[in-house]
């Protein structure tokens, strides 16, 4: 009896190993080809909100819960969950750069009771744009050129939201 069960349980587990090594990277992962891609890409600073392509604020707005709230960078927004001004965005950009063959990096904060930081990448074109991947980040990260590497070498994790 024990016997069958510890067959039984090393058969499952068996199968688990073939079935997990066939898959796609971790989702904490960026696929190879798109992490060495990143590696050598060459991002243009994006200082402000409206300065991102008009497809990347759009695709902001659904991720953000329907409305571009989000500061500019050094400005006023809700750091803790203590309402001082309702008025004030939850988020706050941080850095964005975009490329030339179309990504956009986007590293921003959110306020709240977990004041946390996020990084999210976009592939646009003039005609279509869309959410690529995104994590969080362990703290702010002054500029898009730390931002880059902090994505490619693996510190930022895949994350789900909410954004």
């Amino acid at each position: 009896m024990h016997r069958t069960r510890l067959l039984g349980a090393i058969g499952v587990s068996l199968c688990s190993a073939v079935v997990a090594w066939g898959q796609p990277p971790a989702s904490g992962d960026l696929s190879g080809p798109l992490r060495a891609h990143l590696q050598n890409e060459r991002f243009t600073v994006i200082t402000s909100i409206r300065g991102l392509p008009l497809g990347v604020r759009e695709e902001l707005e659904p991720l953000f819960g329907g409305s571009l709230d989000i500061a500019e960078p050094k400005a006023d927004f809700q750091r803790t969950d203590v309402r001082g001004n309702a008025q004030l965005p939850n988020r706050r950009l941080i850095a964005a750069g975009c490329s030339a063959d179309f990504h956009c990096l986007v590293h921003y904060e959110r306020g709240g009771i977990a004041h946390s930081w996020y990084v999210m990448l976009f592939q646009w074109t003039p005609s279509a744009t869309r959410f690529e991947w995104g994590g969080a980040a362990p703290g702010a990260i002054a500029t898009i050129e730390e931002v880059q590497k902090a994505v490619v070498s693996g510190v930022i994790k895949r994350n789900a939201g909410p954004w």
